[in-house]
């Protein structure tokens, strides 16, 4: 069975889509079979990869709600290797129609039971919050990958990030593990980037990935053109660092 990724941390703005999008494209040049889940209602995965997120009659709000099966809302070679399970803003109100719900957390897991085996990789961009939808990717996943930007209160929320992931492997999922720390937007020119990242290592019993995420503006253009970067600009220091991170990721063992 592949390795199903939650990318997750309910600050936002910390680069979790940048990195769902550009980790599962990366993973795909590396000739891994990879299917994207985009759980967060702004859909900016989904539209990172040139889907027109307003048109789609079936999203993860449907399969959520029963209302289409997984194979419908699937959208195929979104780019090659990749499958993507998109989103709208539609899915903002099932926080709402799922109360009442009976095992509303496995909602997803049990759709994702049907096809995972189908891919190397599941990669799940969450919502930055720590809600009903990010339970069903953490229910749903093997690991949690945190992206933390390189700034000031990057450990603030943290503890309480790892706290929930703790608390879902205690009581709904015994397989989810932390698959680590990776730094985002690193600018080398600042102190504070630098200090970030050794305060982060030294508070944290986490692993971290060796790569860290340039800030780079190549990487900032990319989803405004549908693409992520490995198409927009293979050659960029963004592309260059999550062809990396893809690199540590399939090469790790102790998941």
């Amino acid at each position: 069975m592949g390795r199903i990724i939650a990318i997750a941390n309910q600050k936002g703005g910390v680069g979790k889509t940048t990195t769902s999008i550009n980790l599962a494209a990366s993973l795909a040049v590396k000739g891994k079979k990879v299917l994207v889940i985009d759980t967060d209602p702004q859909g900016n995965t989904t539209s990172g990869f040139g889907v027109d997120k307003n048109e789609l009659e079936n999203t993860i709000y449907g399969l959520i709600l029963g209302e289409c099966s997984v194979n419908d809302c699937l959208i195929s070679n979104v780019v090659e290797n990749v499958d993507l399970i998109p989103s709208n803003v539609n899915l903002a109100a099932t926080e709402v129609e799922l109360i009442g719900v009976d095992k509303k957390e496995y909602i997803l897991k049990n759709e994702v039971d049907w096809i995972k085996d189908k891919y190397d990789f599941v990669v799940i961009d969450c919502p930055p919050s720590l809600n009903m939808l990010t339970i069903n990717a953490m229910t749903t996943a093997t690991s949690v990958l945190v992206p933390i930007q390189c700034e000031y209160y990057a450990l603030e929320g943290l503890s309480q990030l790892i706290h929930t992931v703790n608390l879902v492997k205690e009581r709904l999922n015994p397989e989810l593990e932390m698959e680590g720390v990776v730094f985002t937007m690193y600018d080398s020119r600042t102190n504070l980037s630098m200090q970030v990242v050794e305060n982060v290592k030294n508070n944290l019993d986490q692993r971290v990935y060796k790569t860290i995420i340039p800030r780079n503006i190549r990487l900032a253009e990319a989803p405004s053109y549908g693409m992520p970067i490995s198409s927009y600009d293979p050659k960029s220091a963004g592309a260059e660092a999550y062809m990396r991170l893809a690199e540590e990721v399939i090469n790790r063992k102790d998941v």
